[in-house]
């Protein structure tokens, strides 16, 4: 890299951490940027593919060759952290809103929205497109179940978001123990369908887990938020978790891998398991205690540019990550077998072809956003034009959805 160029990074870098407010929680949007970059690392590291007869592309995971890549899982899911801050954030802007709730939830959940209904309608639009240039359906279904995968998130966080003055209440209550009746919650419905009553539950009973499983980390988050949770709980959530954690997968042989794993009779994860909830735990204490070391390292500017890039494209890092892998993996299953691409997740040369793609995935991502960005601006207004957008994108997003979900 030039000087040239490096010297303008600095320039950049500078500005940014200039035009930064005082009051600004560095610390939080660091641990948000962190969680938020496991999503995409995750995906492209443990999410593979197999080519058909046919060339179309289907989905597979190196998990199901290499169990002992089941640790990388513990690190790279952290959405428990992701709905800590969130909850935080969430607690930080309830209590500074200056309208109704209703009008708070509403800015909310549109900010949520339109990038969710901004990639579902060019994925609507695109898909024909690519069928009638050759790709063939099943790779186009296999594209369409990765786009939609990430997108679940969206729609349990506008749940816990709306039940945030609930869990301000709650809060304010019982500070930090205002988490453990969901942890409880979610243990007596994996003892129900792990337990000795197995055989005698219906399977609908794990849904049960969704809302708890998720909102058990928010809850941690806005207490948090609400000055209840410090440095104490953080050691007891860091300590707790870490024992739960372990006592699940050695004297109750939970399984190893926090995400799911193809082919796999129990999994952790969709809905979770009282395993998941044992690493949010774990992870929410970590982050407690690391706040002030973070948020040292956060005021060098050339470390907290970057945090305020990710942060400003949350949404788009989110809804377009799998993209950028499908945009390599589509044009490589016309070439054939290439590896760490297109070819089955089961050496250690997978592995290793796949680390050198993760570059590639990430420039076709910096490359999408400069594009799929604007759907996580504010929305530009003109007689009447907003609401027949919005009206099509709905229409289109409904479509992409039911041919993902395997309906049509």
């Amino acid at each position: 890299m030039s000087t040239s160029t490096l010297t303008t990074l600095r320039e950049a870098a500078g500005r940014i951490d200039a035009r930064t407010p005082a009051h600004r929680d560095r610390a939080v949007d660091g641990l948000r940027a962190l969680a938020l970059l496991a999503v995409p690392t995750g995906h492209w590291l443990l999410g593979g593919f197999t080519l058909d007869a046919d060339g179309g592309l289907h989905n597979a995971s190196p998990l199901s060759a290499f169990g002992g890549l089941a640790p990388a899982s513990w690190v790279l899911q952290m959405l428990g952290i992701f709905f800590l801050v969130g909850g935080y954030a969430s607690a930080l802007s309830y209590g500074r809103r200056e309208g109704s709730t209703g009008a708070w939830l509403k800015g909310r959940i549109v900010r949520l929205g339109r990038p969710v209904l901004g990639v579902t309608a060019v994925w609507a639009l695109a898909a024909p497109v690519l069928y009638a240039a050759g790709v063939p359906e099943a790779t186009l279904r296999t594209g369409a179940t990765l786009v939609v995968q990430p997108l679940w998130f969206v729609g349990v966080y506008v749940v816990v978001t709306a039940l945030t003055p609930y869990c301000v209440r709650a809060a304010r209550r019982l500070g930090g123990w205002a988490a453990a009746p969901l942890l409880a919650s979610v243990a007596v419905v994996d003892f129900l369908r792990y337990g000795p009553l197995a055989d005698s539950v219906p399977s609908w009973l794990a849904l049960v887990n969704i809302l708890p499983g998720w909102l058990f980390a928010y809850q941690l988050g806005v207490s948090w938020g609400e000055g209840r949770l410090g440095r104490r709980g953080g050691r007891l959530l860091l300590a707790g978790g870490a024992l739960l954690f372990a006592a699940l997968l050695v004297v109750f042989h939970y399984p190893a891998s926090v995400v799911g794993v193809p082919g796999a009779v129990r999994t952790n994860s969709h809905p979770p398991s009282l395993l998941v909830l044992a690493l949010a735990a774990a992870q929410s204490g970590a982050a407690i205690l690391l706040r002030d070391r973070l948020a040292k390292l956060l005021a060098r500017p050339a470390l907290w540019a970057p945090v305020v890039v990710v942060n400003l494209c949350a949404m788009t890092i989110l809804c377009w990550h799998q993209t950028a892998m499908l945009a390599a993996a589509v044009p490589g299953s016309f070439a054939g077998a290439v590896a760490g691409l297109t070819t089955a997740p089961d050496s250690l040369g997978w592995i290793a072809a796949r680390v050198a793609w993760m570059p590639v995935f990430a420039v076709l991502l910096v490359g999408i956003a400069r594009y799929a960005r604007r759907f996580e601006g504010p929305p530009r207004e003109g007689r009447g034009a907003p609401v027949v957008r919005r009206a099509v994108a709905g229409v289109l997003a409904a479509g992409f959805a039911v041919f993902a979900l395997g309906l049509a």
